[in-house]
């Protein structure tokens, strides 16, 4: 199976009250611990990939040919949609020519009538090639690329004027922020969630900034219509915490533990351990 769309697959996590993670995509390790997770859960999966990240990966057409490689190479079975994570004007298009299946315009930090102007022209091109466009209203809190947010809470009226605009999904902040809560973190604005939700009717909305947020509250979320939760500071954590024990018991030292297929293996493996901690939490397992 190649790439799909997002769009059936949160249409039906929408229905069925459960959410599809989507895991950020750093280099071949991520991707590849991310996809054999999903195969073996038996579970739809979102690829996330920042504009920073796919620079890091040398751009978006490297990006493409080597997610769509490996799932063909890897035999993967359960719908896999590559997504721009936070695309700016000129990065959606620049990752819908290369072959990615969905696109986030991020026009948050415009006005609303160049957020709504804007995302209109992204939701028209992305259509006309089969490709899901989620769209955002209200920052998400802390840093991604350069764009800072303050985690406003979204107005549910402007959510509304996003939604008619025929996108596939919508992000809209909720107090959520990426990357680690702070300590006076005061939670998810589920009071909003829910006048967000009556807005939008049976448009999948989406949870950024997955990392952190406490389970009763993922699954309250999921209860008030979000269908996709983003994961990437995580994954990264664990990564972190793996190599850093291989190299703190001195394995790079032992033989040819220095080969970085024996140094990266720890790190992708417990990749694999969070992403299936989280398809369990969101409740995506055997959903493909």
């Amino acid at each position: 199976m190649g790439l799909v769309s997002a769009k059936e697959m949160l249409d039906k996590a929408k229905a069925g009250k459960y959410a599809v993670g989507q895991f950020n995509i750093n280099n071949l390790e991520w991707t590849k611990s991310i996809l054999l997770t999903a195969e073996e859960l038996k579970s739809p999966v979102i690829l996330g990939v920042s504009e920073g990240a796919a620079t890091y990966m040398t751009g978006f057409k490297t990006v493409s040919a080597m997610v769509s490689a490996m799932v063909d190479s890897l035999g993967i079975t359960v719908p896999v949609a590559l997504h721009l994570d936070h695309g700016s004007y000129k990065g959606a298009q620049e990752a819908l020519e290369a072959g990615f299946s969905s696109i986030m315009f991020d026009g948050s930090h415009y006005g609303i009538e160049e957020n709504i102007e804007k995302t209109k022209e992204i939701v028209a091109l992305c259509h006309a090639k089969g490709v899901s466009i989620e769209a955002e209203v209200g920052s998400i809190g802390g840093e991604e690329d350069g764009v800072v947010g303050t985690g406003e809470v979204a107005d549910p009226k402007e959510c509304k004027l996003i939604a008619d605009l025929g996108v596939d999904f919508l992000a809209a902040g909720i107090g959520n922020i990426h990357g680690k809560y702070p300590e006076n973190w005061t939670g998810l604005d589920f009071v909003a969630l829910e006048a967000i939700q009556k807005e939008t009717g049976a448009l999948p909305l989406v949870l950024h900034g997955g990392t952190g947020i406490p389970e009763e509250m993922i699954a309250k979320a999921i209860e008030l219509g979000v269908s996709k939760i983003n994961v990437n500071t995580e994954c990264q954590l664990y990564f972190q915490e793996a190599t850093r024990k291989y190299i703190e018991a001195g394995k790079d030292l032992e033989g040819k533990g220095f080969d970085p297929r024996k140094l990266l293996g720890p790190g992708a493996e417990a990749i694999k351990t969070c992403v299936k901690e989280k398809m369990e939490l969101f409740g995506s397992v055997g959903k493909a």
